[in-house]
């Protein structure tokens, strides 16, 4: 009840200061208050709230570790990204130099990260100080490396409950989750975009059987489905881990096809009318080139746009299929596993908040990733869309 009265208190408060705000700002004759509305005002109010509260819980709330990282992570990557803008506008070919020239802060953001991630899941192997697999004698080590406070400097990150370093499968991750994410959403756009395709190109009876049979599998949940179909999946695969993974992969891919196929029969379906692709057919030009040579260029933007924001779909899928336990199967490192497995270290946030932060790791992980992959989404279809600054 006190924290109810609290909070009406607050907003009180904060609404007589909106209103005040918006008072003095019409007493001294300037235009921006002019037309201001209340909520306008208030909503100022809050945004200084939430400042004043951020400042106090950065520098006077000990507690507040997370927080703190939060805020120091946000300012490391902001300073990064506007250093790699500034290298890409000075260094490299005309073009690249001229395409960072019209990059916004966050879509340099997002392609560093993307690049950072590639890195790490190509070169897995080299970066990683130990494998995934390894299995070492001391389990549960702290992070850190403190030995005092249980720690051990061979393992950064510590260990997990069988004695695997977390830093090399939180690496290794990125090379199984983002690679297998990769492949499925590649063979999701070439199911998916070639009868899509297709079924513009055609239309008729064709047309018609695709679009049905991908309305019955679009109404059924995406995720629910695909738990269903892997869980058989498991059954046919057994102990065969490989097996099940590539299962997986065709599983998200089919599912994932189907929102691809509506997306470019509605793209092809608006190019098929134009006049050069009746030309193309008067010339007498098979379908394949109709296909790849007429509308695969004139529906490149939409479609890439579309790419980044499947690879997100399928990513956090894999993700959620793993954290489920009928995903990516051990020995080998997930991001999704690794949240699961070591969710039970976020007990001891109050004696080890680099402890309880371990499965955020993972999580944080995913989640940059797919903040970095939807600001470059953003800025693609900004720039497919023919809107400027």
């Amino acid at each position: 009840m006190n924290l109810v009265l609290g909070c009406l208190a607050i907003l009180a408060v904060l609404v007589a200061a909106g209103w005040g705000f918006r008072f003095v700002g019409r007493m001294s004759g300037r235009a921006l208050f002019k037309d201001m509305e209340l909520a306008t005002a208030f909503g100022w109010m809050l945004l200084v709230f939430l400042a004043m509260g951020g400042v106090w819980l950065f520098f006077f709330v000990p507690a507040a570790v997370f927080f703190r990282w939060a805020v120091q992570g946000f300012i490391v990557f902001a300073i990064m990204a506007f250093l790699f803008r500034l290298l890409g506008r000075n260094v490299g070919p005309n073009g690249t130099r001229r395409l960072f020239r019209q990059m916004p802060l966050t879509a340099s953001f997002g392609i560093l990260i993307i690049i950072i991630y590639a890195v790490l899941a190509i070169f897995a192997g080299v970066i990683a100080p130990h494998g995934q697999e390894e299995v070492f004698a001391r389990v549960n080590v702290l992070p850190g490396g403190d030995v005092a406070m249980g720690g051990d400097p061979a393992f950064p990150l510590g260990t997990d409950q069988i004695g695997r370093d977390l830093l090399s499968r939180l690496i290794y991750g990125a090379q199984n989750t983002v690679g297998i994410a990769f492949a499925t959403t590649v063979i999701a756009f070439l199911l998916g975009g070639t009868l899509g395709f297709l079924a513009a190109t055609i239309g008729g009876w064709l047309d018609q059987l695709l679009s049905r049979m991908v309305d019955v599998l679009m109404a059924i949940p995406s995720l629910i489905f695909a738990l269903l179909l892997m869980t058989i999946a498991s059954a046919w695969a057994g102990s065969q881990q490989q097996l099940l993974t590539l299962y997986m992969i065709l599983i998200i891919a089919v599912i994932d096809s189907t929102r691809v196929y509506r997306l470019a029969r509605a793209v092809g379906g608006n190019i098929v009318v134009m006049d050069y692709i009746e030309a193309a057919k008067l010339r007498g030009e098979g379908m394949v080139y109709l296909i790849f040579k007429e509308i695969l260029p004139n529906a490149t933007s939409p479609l890439l746009a579309e790419f980044g924001l499947r690879f997100c779909f399928v990513f956090l899928t894999i993700a959620s299929l793993s954290f489920l336990g009928v995903g990516i199967q051990p020995p080998l490192a997930d991001w999704g596993t690794m949240v699961r497995d070591l969710s039970q270290f976020i007990n001891f946030a109050a004696f080890s908040p680099l402890t309880a932060a371990l499965p955020l790791m993972a999580a944080g992980a995913i989640a940059l990733l797919t903040v970095a992959v939807n600001f470059v989404v953003d800025w693609m279809l900004h720039r497919s869309s023919g809107l400027k600054e």
